[in-house]
């Protein structure tokens, strides 16, 4: 079977664009799922929503695969899961790093996914001592001490870093100095990579800031939405209430330089800066 190292995908010498590369997967996963069902064709139309795309984006896609379906019959699914795969790379053997067996390197060790999709789990690594040789997912855990040897007596060129964001550039370089020329990173941090390598970022606070976004403007926006709970930093944002107006000259006061006191009190230190715990996600 052919490795990852020797074999690499054509993708980007046969000129397909990065966007319909990223959709790839969308439609396979499609696909995939009617496959199972035993469907043997499928239109346009139903195969865009079933990917959330729209069908003459679909069409355009797979124009770039030399794949135009047959009018009236649609397209065939056997065939185009083999086709995409193929342009995927998902026909052969990719063996693949985890490094940072914590909560979550451990649950993606023991992720089903990858074996099903052509991704061969090589070797688990982790730099605390008491888990070398403990066992994950069928494994034992490597030492981070071993990680150039490991790269090239299995042929990597995949790794996945599910370290703290403090140690993911170092464990980074690494992989790149050792050959490995993709990255997936799972720590709440951008690595710097040189030129030949590809990193894809998994964030799962980020993706949730993006929907709070959206809660926000739809709490304001929608008639009879309950608005956004208040809190610290809600009040901190919110601007004061004008005064009423005195009826009669009275003292001045201390009350506005106190509220702004209190606010102040109140969101100081409430946040970790970005590089706080940050939880990561699980692929679906």
């Amino acid at each position: 079977m052919a490795t990852g190292r020797t074999h690499r995908p054509a993708t980007r010498s046969r000129g397909i664009p990065e966007a319909t590369v990223a959709r790839l997967p969308l439609y396979l996963r499609a696909l995939t799922a009617l496959s199972e069902r035993s469907v043997p064709t499928v239109s346009s139309e139903e195969l865009a929503a079933a990917a959330g795309v729209n069908s003459a984006k679909l069409r355009k896609d797979f124009s770039y695969l030399g794949s135009y379906g047959t009018r009236g019959v649609g397209y065939d699914v056997e065939y185009l899961v083999y086709q995409i795969s193929r342009e995927l790379g998902l026909t052969q053997d990719w063996p693949v790093v985890i490094v940072g067996i914590g909560n979550l390197g451990a649950a993606l060790a023991n992720y089903g996914g990858f074996a099903s999709r052509g991704f061969r789990v090589a070797a688990l690594i982790d730099a605390d001592p008491a888990m070398t040789g403990k066992p994950v997912a069928g494994l034992p855990v490597r030492h981070t001490d071993d990680l150039e040897s490991i790269i090239r007596d299995n042929g990597v060129s995949i790794g996945v870093i599910a370290t703290p964001a403090g140690a993911a550039q170092q464990v980074c370089d690494r992989l790149v100095a050792a050959g490995v020329t993709s990255i997936l990173n799972f720590a709440p941090t951008v690595l710097s990579v040189p030129d030949g390598v590809d990193v894809r970022k998994v964030d799962l606070s980020i993706e949730l800031q993006i929907l709070a976004f959206h809660e926000q403007r739809k709490a304001g926006e929608e008639p009879g939405r309950p608005a956004a709970p208040a809190g610290p930093v809600a009040a901190a944002a919110r601007p004061a209430a004008a005064p009423a107006a005195p009826t009669a000259p009275t003292a001045p006061t201390t009350s506005a330089t106190g509220s702004a006191a209190a606010v102040t009190a109140a969101t100081a230190g409430g946040r970790k800066g970005p590089e706080g715990d940050v939880p990561a996600v699980m692929p679906a």
